[in-house]
This record gives C-alpha cells, sequence and structure tokens, in this order.
C-alpha cells in the first residue's frame, strides 16, 4: 500500500466511520479514538465501567460500519469454550476426529467483543489467553491462526487474582467509560433519540483494507519519537507503573497508528498521548495522565497532530486529597519510605494541572506538611 493509499483509507476512517461514531456519541470522543487506534494497530482495547454506559453500543456501531463478521459474548462464571470457539464437528467426531466447527464464531470473525471479560473461568482461559494475544485457537492438535482485527473486552471491575491480571495484561490499551456530565445529558438524550430513528447504516469499509492498513503501521518512521519515547517510559516505570520490555516494544505500534490515523508516515512527540491508556489500577490513571501531559506540554502544537494529543481532563482534587492520605499512612509507619517521596513527587506534578482556588491550596498546604516530615525524617 502506497502513501496516497494509506492516507485515502486513514481519511476514510475518520470520516465514514470514527466522526459518525462522535456524533451518535455525546462525549465518547476519547473511547472513540482509541477504537480507532486500536483497530489501525491491532492491538486489544479494555473498557472499564459500569453498566449503562454505552460500553457494548460503542463497539456494535463500530462492526456495523466495517464490512466483517463480528463476535460478541456476554462472559459468566460458567462460560464453556464451545459457546467462544465452537462446537465439535459431529460428523468428524464420527470418524474419530476432533475437529471444531468455528462457523460464526469467535476464531473466524473480524471483530471480537468481550463483555464482562473478567468472569473468564479456568476453563476457557488459556484458550482466550492465547488467541488474544498470538491471534491463535488451538484445541488439541487442531491449530488455526484467527483472522480478528483487534479484540475489545469490557467489564465494570478490575482484575484482582493472577489468572485474571494475565487476561487484562492482554489489553494493552484501556480506558474509562462513565457517564456524561450533566451539562451533557440533554445532547445525550437528542443523540439517542436520532441514534434509535436511523436507519439502517451501510458499511463502506472492508476488513481486508483495514488489514492493509494494519501492515502499514510498519512503515512509520518512529525516529523523532525514539528517546522522548524512551524518558517516558523510564518515568512511568519510576512512577510504579509496571511497562515491561514487551509491553515497551507493542506500545510502538500505537504511537505509529496514531500518526497513521493523521495521514502521516512519520511519528510526532505529540503521537505519545496513547501512553495516558496503560494503566494498571485506577488509581494509577490520573497520574498516568499527568507523567504523559507534562511531557507532551513541552512540545508545540501542530495542525497535523491527532486530536487527543492535546485534550486534557483536569485532575479530580477528591482523588487526589486521597491519595495525600495513602502517602500519609505510610510516612506514619515509615518516615524514610523512598516509594511514598516518589509518589509524593508524582502527586504534586498532578497538583500543578488543578485549576486555582481554594481546593488547590488546601491540597499544597497539606503536600507542604508532608515534604516537612520527609525532610525531618
Amino acid at each position: 500500500m502506497n502513501a496516497d493509499a494509506i492516507s485515502d483509507l486513514a481519511r476514510r476512517l475518520g470520516h465514514e466511520v470514527l466522526d459518525p461514531l462522535k456524533r451518535a456519541f455525546v462525549g465518547k470522543d476519547e473511547i472513540i479514538d482509541l477504537l480507532g487506534v486500536g483497530l489501525a494497530a491491532r492491538e486489544n482495547l479494555f473498557l472499564f465501567g459500569p453498566p449503562g454506559t454505552a460500553k457494548s453500543a460503542l463497539v456494535h456501531s463500530l462492526a456495523s460500519r466495517l464490512h466483517g463478521h463480528t463476535f460478541d459474548y456476554l462472559l459468566s462464571r460458567f462460560t464453556e469454550p464451545n459457546e467462544l470457539f465452537g462446537p465439535f464437528d459431529i460428523r468428524r467426531l464420527k470418524e474419530g476426529d476432533l475437529v471444531t466447527n468455528t462457523e460464526g464464531m469467535l476464531p473466524e470473525a473480524d471483530i471480537v467483543f468481550l463483555d464482562e471479560l473478567l468472569n473468564a473461568n479456568s476453563a476457557i482461559l488459556n484458550s482466550l489467553l492465547m488467541a488474544l494475544n498470538e491471534r491463535i485457537f488451538r484445541r488439541g492438535r487442531e491449530t488455526r491462526p484467527i483472522p480478528a482485527l483487534f479484540f475489545v473486552g469490557a467489564s465494570n471491575h478490575l482484575p484482582e487474582d493472577d489468572a485474571l491480571r494475565a487476561l487484562f495484561d492482554r489489553f494493552l490499551l484501556r480506558v474509562r467509560c462513565g457517564p456524561v456530565a450533566e451539562n451533557q445529558l440533554g445532547r445525550v438524550l437528542a443523540a439517542g433519540w436520532e441514534l434509535e430513528r436511523a436507519a439502517e447504516i451501510t458499511a463502506t469499509l472492508h476488513a481486508g483494507e483495514l488489514r492493509e492498513f494494519q501492515q502499514a503501521v510498519r512503515n512509520v518512521d518512529l525516529t523523532a519519537v525514539r528517546e522522548p519515547y524512551l524518558d517516558l517510559v523510564l518515568k512511568l516505570r519510576h512512577a510504579g507503573m509496571d511497562v515491561s520490555d514487551r509491553r515497551a516494544v507493542r506500545l510502538q505500534r500505537v504511537i505509529a497508528a496514531s500518526a497513521l490515523l493523521c495521514g502521516r508516515l512519520d511519528a510526532r512527540v505529540s503521537d505519545l498521548w496513547v501512553l495516558r491508556h496503560i494503566w494498571d489500577r485506577e488509581e494509577q490513571i490520573e497520574i498516568v495522565e499527568s507523567i504523559v501531559s507534562a511531557a507532551l506540554a513541552g512540545h508545540e502544537a501542530g495542525p497535523a497532530d491527532h486530536p487527543q494529543a492535546h485534550s486534557r481532563r483536569p485532575p479530580d482534587p477528591e482523588a487526589l486529597a486521597r491519595s495525600l492520605d495513602e502517602v500519609e499512612d505510610r510516612l506514619a509507619r515509615d518516615p524514610r519510605d523512598v516509594a511514598a517521596a516518589d509518589e509524593l513527587r508524582g502527586i504534586a506534578n498532578r497538583i500543578e494541572w488543578l485549576s486555582p482556588g481554594a481546593a488547590k491550596e488546601a491540597l499544597i498546604e497539606r503536600m507542604d506538611a508532608l515534604w516537612e516530615k520527609i525532610s525531618q525524617a
């Protein structure tokens, strides 16, 4: 695929798929742009949020705009492998062959949506891990490649045990999907009603075209972002983020996909915005947001930057207060706790992004008191 074809496909993906989704789903631009990045990079996306926040509707609407087969399933503790991968072929079974009939099932899908992903049980866990990571379906002696463009998982909670953390780890990108702000509720009602009345959507992009687009990600030049990216990964690690070497290598694909979606074959520092979405725990969301936004702030915005590169939500003062509570508790147990001091530096960075006011002043006062306690230890 040449540069003109790549640029044309990026334009079509934006105009014919992502932009209509943004008009239909108020307040979900960030999630929709991440769906686009995951689709372009062939990397999986995890949606985290309570029921009723349009997680399923977003994925179904995205899939309806693409020519391809979609498989979606609501997982429970009792979900069996047959429900996802298909039953054994009875005709072949009579002949002594254990062959799975995968027609219409996950192994043949172009887009896979697994709702309540973290309900997965041990019976399907290993098969799911291989499907998500290696794009392979394996059952006994049977091995098949999985053509999926990408997987989307959703849950209203995060993993607590090691087995489910391994499953969660297969989703490189994570985004919180919550209810819209009250001042946007009127727009949500109007857009929702229009969605109910809308005629059947005509898909214009084919799965085959998107696979070519995914291959083109490899052609993006990352030279200009190599050093800033390395510096950012190290900062995230120092802040307590578990950015393994494997994750760091794979994240280059989503950086390249951000560039490609903007019609560029060269990555810019602004494409590092995707690193806001690699948190592991809910309390890390604002920390990662602050570190990445601080890294982007030192670089001038350009007309071909990704629209999410310079969008920023202010930190939550209540969440910052809770973080200070945790640091205070740790220092009470050990005033020389080096990790607590590092965490306090991260909180200080987040407080800087708050708008001036009583909440910011109160947090700064508490933070200064904790620094004083550390200095006296």
